[in-house]
């Protein structure tokens, strides 16, 4: 039992790695990052996870007994999304087509009902609809540590753009130690430290910046020593 266990826990975690990898791949470079202030920073952060998160968050939520109705509701929308038709993903303005908000609206006491949630809030962080994105994440919870820390990061993107620097950089703050999951962990703390340095926090990023320096060389191939470096001259 104790080798399922492990073998569980090591499949679980390289399928962590590859989530995030997947994300980096869109990310903004650190020359873009740097050139740009706090609200157009982390547009692509928010973006990226509207595509990739639909498999993640099934994974998590949907498989295993759930309402029925709210899984069908859920993998409807979910569907529209992954062609393109975001408005009808988002839906909530008929009943022959309740999309995300009304799967929420409809279903928010089940999992997929509060998935639904956050998905709704990346769709409006997208359409650049910030504080409506904010509030539909503020909703969202969960037991899985993981998606907490990705909730944390989106909301902080959208204070970010709402000109909410201070807030944002405790909301990345939140991300960056909301999950026991050593990559990401490392993801958002590498996102707290460059929002930090964006930010002229030179202080803060350094400080989040060497955390890396001391926990996650294994993820970081040595960058971290770059962007200590960088909180000197920025």
């Amino acid at each position: 039992m104790a080798n399922n266990h492990n073998t569980k826990n090591e499949q679980e975690g390289k399928e962590t790695v590859e989530f995030f990898r997947d994300l980096d791949k869109e990310a903004l470079n650190i020359e873009s990052f740097l050139e740009k202030n706090a609200k157009t920073l982390s547009i692509g952060f928010g973006v990226l996870i509207v595509a990739v998160l639909g498999w993640f968050g099934y994974q998590q939520f949907i498989l295993g007994p759930q309402n029925e109705e709210a899984t069908k509701s859920y993998l409807v929308a979910q569907k529209n999304l992954s062609e393109g038709k975001e408005d009808l993903a988002l839906g909530g303005k008929s009943v022959a087509n309740p999309g995300f908000i009304g799967t929420f609206e409809e279903y928010g006491s089940t999992k997929a009902g509060k998935l639904s949630a956050y998905n709704a809030g990346l769709i409006e962080f997208k359409k650049g609809n910030y504080q409506k994105a904010y509030d539909l994440l503020d909703k969202f919870n969960s037991g899985n540590k993981v998606l907490v820390a990705l909730k944390y990061g989106a909301m902080a993107d959208c204070l970010a753009n709402l000109n909410k620097a201070d807030d944002a950089s405790a909301m990345a703050d939140k991300a960056a130690s909301a999950s026991d999951d050593a990559y990401t962990s490392y993801y958002f703390t590498k996102k707290a430290g460059m929002l930090a340095l964006a930010l002229k926090k030179n202080a803060d990023a350094k400080k989040y910046f060497a955390a890396i320096d001391e926990k996650y060389q294994d993820y970081d191939n040595g960058q971290s020593d770059a962007f200590i470096e960088m909180t000197k001259y920025y």
